[in-house]
């Protein structure tokens, strides 16, 4: 038997949203369960992600590290950003990520994988994409402030982030899922790097 996720919406009797933020909201929905009772139900209303493993000819991911304050620490992390506007081509937001924070365009893309980043407590969903023949961006590069303007920038082997993954000392989660699922394509698993999505990929969670 295939292990499929599958879309489901239960009954929602009632729906307000208390808060309101500048990219983010919280709402609070009054839902059936299965038997018969309701129960409240508080989540983050996300526009969606991108993120970009971006991968060089020698083997190295491009990463840089951040603040993020809600847990106090500077995260090593793949480019990555918010879908700003409804219903844009994650692939253009991805580029664009790329070409913002660390000033690379790339000649080849792939869908790596899709994920839920927090599902029992946001509805955010996040593509990440597999980001190859590199090379860089034209241009001035992009200007940066607040947190991004403290950014550092690296090129890392692939198998030196797997060993922080797995050894508890980077704790991005897009970092993570993406050095993970791709040493595990480049392995073979589930057809190797040929089997991946192309970039226009359908995305149910995020239709574009």
């Amino acid at each position: 038997m295939a292990i499929k996720d599958t879309p489901q919406e239960w009954q929602v009797t009632e729906s307000v949203t208390p808060f309101e933020g500048a990219k983010t909201s919280v709402r609070t929905d009054r839902v059936v369960m299965p038997d018969g009772s309701v129960a409240g139900r508080d989540y983050q209303v996300h526009p969606g992600s991108v993120a970009v493993l971006a991968l060089d000819d020698a083997g190295r991911v491009a990463v840089l590290s951040q603040y993020r304050h809600p847990v106090r620490h500077k995260l090593w992390e793949i480019p990555a950003g918010l879908l700003d506007v409804p219903g844009e081509n994650p692939l253009h937001a991805a580029q664009r990520e790329l070409y913002e924070e660390a000033h690379i365009k790339a000649g080849d893309w792939r869908v790596l994988t899709d994920v839920y980043t927090s599902p029992g407590g946001s509805d955010e969903a996040v593509r990440i994409f597999l980001a190859r023949d590199l090379s860089e961006a034209e241009g001035e590069r992009y200007a940066v402030s607040e947190e991004e303007a403290d950014m550092e920038h690296a090129r890392v082997p692939l198998e030196e982030l797997v060993h922080g993954a797995l050894a508890g000392q980077l704790h991005n989660n897009c970092l993570v899922i993406g050095v993970l699922a791709l040493n595990a394509a480049l392995s073979g698993s589930g057809g190797g790097l040929d089997a991946l999505r192309p970039a226009e990929a359908p995305w149910p969670a995020r239709p574009f």
